[in-house]
């Protein structure tokens, strides 16, 4: 009940922050990116290659926002921002004379009603897995939130290999395009992770149906670098060390293979250190903790997050 009523508190602010700032996506086409992981490497992508295919485009993440080509710390702990910090951003963006806005959209923003007001061009799903069960309280919740992202979406681009994808599909008939870790000239990325394969090939399939090229995202791809505190390699002498932003049970079991396999030599290996914020979804941890023992070597375990 408590939390029904922050939603109707949330959808209040939400129209009012629309109204105030005019409705600015209506300027703008919106691509959102929602899932449990992959969010915001994807959402780097997309406004990577629009950039190199010379678009004017502005983006959130989780990481930093860019809006007409200023960057900047958005000073958010939660990954999508307010209602009236989001819709002035969109604002400075569509006065920028921007053509696109890529907006790494949360389960939480979606279903709080923080989004309200924005007509998405596109809606991503990278994937749906175990992550914020305390808050939806199930699965299927946790994916009916995410729809509501695709339904605002005049098209919707799905993950072919995840769990979800039979469930949005049905419900989505005619409006979705799928994709998996294959795309065009996709074996010429011979040094991804298979987890960033499905990132590349969302992006991919994005910029396709905006009407770019081949050619042109394809080049794109190639010029890439992943965002700060993804797959982030920061030493590299006598050994190495890589930070990533993995926090789920899936996460980890998608990078530790990654990570034996491109950075580790044949007897080398790896120490996983890690924690798991658990006064919310604290069955995760136990997940988490298996997903590391059947990849590392040596598990050091510490805090993640001071607030829990």
């Amino acid at each position: 009940m408590f939390q029904k009523l922050k939603n109707i508190y949330h959808l209040f602010q939400a129209i009012l922050a629309s109204i105030l700032y005019g409705f600015p996506s209506r300027r703008l086409k919106v691509i959102g990116i929602t899932g449990t992981d992959g969010k915001t490497t994807t959402t780097h992508l997309i406004a990577h290659i629009l950039k190199r295919a010379r678009k004017k485009v502005s983006f959130v993440s989780s990481v930093y926002a860019s809006i007409g080509g200023v960057e900047s710390d958005i000073g958010f702990h939660v990954t999508t921002p307010s209602s009236f910090a989001l819709q002035k951003l969109l604002k400075q963006s569509a006065d920028n004379h921007d053509e696109y806005f890529v907006l790494e959209t949360t389960s939480h923003a979606l279903d709080q009603n923080r989004v309200w007001g924005i007509n998405y061009e596109i809606g991503v799903i990278t994937n749906i897995t175990h992550e914020h069960l305390d808050y939806h309280k199930n699965y299927e919740e946790y994916v009916n939130t995410k729809m509501k992202l695709l339904l605002n979406s005049k098209v919707a681009i799905l993950n072919e290999a995840d769990d979800s994808y039979k469930l949005l599909s049905q419900k989505l008939k005619g409006k979705s395009q799928k994709y998996n870790s294959k795309f065009k000239s996709s074996e010429q990325f011979t040094e991804l992770a298979e987890f960033n394969k499905y990132n590349y090939s969302a992006a991919y399939t994005v910029c396709k149906e905006l009407g770019l090229t081949d050619e042109v995202i394809l080049k794109a791809l190639e010029s890439f670098e992943l965002p700060k505190g993804r797959l982030d390699l920061v030493y590299d002498k006598d050994f190495k060390i890589i930070i990533d932003f993995a926090h789920t049970p899936n996460a980890l079991l998608q990078l530790l293979p990654a990570v034996r396999k491109l950075y580790l030599k044949k007897n080398g290996q790896l120490i996983h250190v890690f924690g798991s914020a658990g006064l919310r979804d604290f069955t995760k941890r136990s997940m988490m903790g298996e997903a590391s023992d059947k990849f590392s070597d040596i598990i050091i375990l510490t805090e993640e997050d001071y607030r829990t």
